[in-house]
Order: C-alpha cells, then sequence, then structure tokens
C-alpha cells in the first residue's frame, strides 16, 4: 500500500471580494425589476474561494493578494484567516475592496457582475511573494488580477521548480509566454471552446462538465470522471470548489484528484453562497466511500 503524499503547500495568487448575494425567483429581464427573496453578504472572489477550497482539502495554504481600506476588508481578511490561510501576504490598497453583485435564481443558476477594485491594485510582485511562490509545490491564479502579475508569478514559479495551475476566468486574450508557463489548465466547457486550441500546449488539462462530471487530457491519458448527485441550490463558486480541491489533491494523480475534485464542487452547489457549502476532507472522502460502497 503506497503511503499517502504529505499535504500540499499551495499559493493562491488571486483575488478577494465581498459577494453581494440576492436571491429571485426568477432573474430580471433587461429594464425589468423583481422582489428578490433573501440577500447575504458572503466573503468571496475567485482567489479566495479557491484558497478555502484547497484549505478544506487538506493543503497547507498561503494567500497572495489585496483589500482595500474600506468596511469590508477586515471582513475579507478574518474569512481567509479562519480558515487557518496564510495571510502575511495579503496587502491593503486605498480604497474599496474588491466586490461581486450575484443573482441566483430559483433553479440555482446565477448572474455576476464583479468589480475589481483593490484586486487591480496588486500590481506586481516584491521579493517577499517571490520567496513564498519559490516555496510552494503549487501556485493557483485566476484572472481577476492583472495579467502582467499572474505572468510573473508564473514565470517564476517554473524557474524554481513549483508546479502551476490556471484558472483562466474570467476568459481573455493571454500573452504566449504566459500559456508556455502553464501546466495545469482547468476550466468549463464554455471557456475551453473560447480559449481553442491554444490549451494544446499546455500539459494537463482539466474541463468541468458540470452535471457529466470533469474530463483530463495529457500524459496521463483522455478519461472523464463522473459527478456526484446532489440537488444544487446555488452553483456560485461550484468550479473554485473544484479547483482548488484539485490543487490541494494534485499528488495523488490525475485521477485521484478529479474524483475528489468533482465532489467537492458537486456539494458546494447545495447551500447559498461561494464557500458556504465548499466541504471540507472528512466530508469528501466520506462522500466518495459512500460511492464506491453503492452497487453498480
Amino acid at each position: 500500500m503506497s503511503a499517502e503524499p504529505p499535504p500540499a503547500a499551495v499559493t493562491v495568487l488571486g483575488s478577494v471580494n465581498m459577494d453581494l448575494v440576492a436571491t429571485v425567483g426568477r432573474r430580471p429581464a433587461p429594464g425589468e425589476t423583481v422582489l428578490g427573496t433573501g440577500f447575504a453578504a458572503v466573503p468571496g472572489g475567485k482567489g479566495g474561494n479557491q484558497a478555502v477550497a484547497a484549505r478544506r482539502s487538506g493543503a497547507e495554504v498561503r494567500f497572495l493578494g489585496a483589500v482595500g481600506d474600506d468596511v469590508f476588508a477586515p471582513a475579507l481578511r478574518e474569512s481567509l484567516v479562519a480558515e487557518g490561510i496564510d495571510v502575511r501576504g495579503l496587502r491593503t490598497a486605498a480604497g474599496p475592496s474588491g466586490t461581486a453583485t450575484i443573482v441566483v435564481d430559483g433553479d440555482g443558476e446565477n448572474t455576476i457582475v464583479v468589480v475589481p477594485a483593490a484586486n487591480h491594485a496588486f500590481a506586481e510582485l516584491g521579493p517577499a511573494e517571490q520567496a513564498v511562490i519559490a516555496a510552494a509545490d503549487i501556485l493557483l491564479c485566476q484572472l481577476e488580477i492583472p495579467i502582467p502579475v499572474v505572468a510573473a508569478g508564473f514565470a517564476h514559479a517554473r524557474a524554481n521548480g513549483t508546479v502551476t495551475v490556471l484558472n483562466p476566468s474570467p476568459v481573455q486574450r493571454l500573452p504566449t509566454e504566459l500559456w508556455a508557463s502553464v501546466d495545469i489548465a482547468v476550466l468549463n466547457r464554455g471557456e475551453a471552446e473560447a480559449i481553442g486550441d491554444v490549451l494544446d500546449q499546455v500539459p494537463h488539462r482539466v474541463t468541468t462538465l458540470g452535471a457529466d462530471g470533469a474530463r483530463y487530457d495529457g500524459p496521463d491519458g483522455c478519461f472523464t470522471v463522473p459527478a456526484v448527485p446532489v440537488r444544487a441550490v446555488d452553483t456560485t463558486g461550484a468550479g473554485d470548489a473544484f479547483t482548488g480541491a484539485l490543487a490541494a489533491r494534485w499528488a495523488h494523480g490525475p485521477e485521484a484528484a478529479l474524483r475528489w475534485a468533482c465532489a467537492a464542487g458537486a456539494l458546494a452547489t447545495t447551500a447559498l453562497g461561494a464557500t458556504a457549502a465548499v466541504p471540507d476532507a472528512a466530508t469528501i472522502a466520506r462522500v466518495l466511500a459512500e460511492q464506491d460502497a453503492r452497487p453498480d
């Protein structure tokens, strides 16, 4: 029996936002006003969400990013600290923190407007941030912070043997040299179609397929891992839960990591908010064990 890999050291270079979540029976048409059924202010941002997911899946996580000096900043910082995430690399910038305005309908589908604010103040890496990246097993990035910072982080990671994971969301044009520094790309079907053939240069490609699970393409072959069936309440952050969990478990091999991440992503849809339902490692392990115990 092979030994369990030690907990991964994951550095997340990314965004942290306050998610302002409104629930409605149906989302309004353009120009229409509808009455909502609920509201919550929940810490989020793709970087923050993925950091929480990686931490709950057992990784040791350090976060590099920025909050503002507004009323949301203390809550955003404390939300990461409460998870056991190292936030010594979380800067404070003048002005507002990042926000996301999210409308969730009765089917659990959502629309989202992100205002980056302080996240775009993180414009360069200093020696301290570079040292954190070099010491990590995995550097995990998204695209809600300035692209030059992501590119610089990946280049430094590659130079120091740190595995790079990119969730290219929101989709945008990226420099060729950035793609050349990506070891693992994690994206959904729509993002994969929008990016196209440039993905072929990425060694490991993971595509989330919603209720159909997730597909892997790379040196370990091509295979699909099925989803864990759940009753979805809010799909906000499901992809982030998947990505953070995948990074945390990558050392277990692509197939095991995808299976773990599919469970994390599915379970994350079972409550309102991006991180409220992100499961911990014990919950994921239990759900997978129950799935294995079911007869075919």
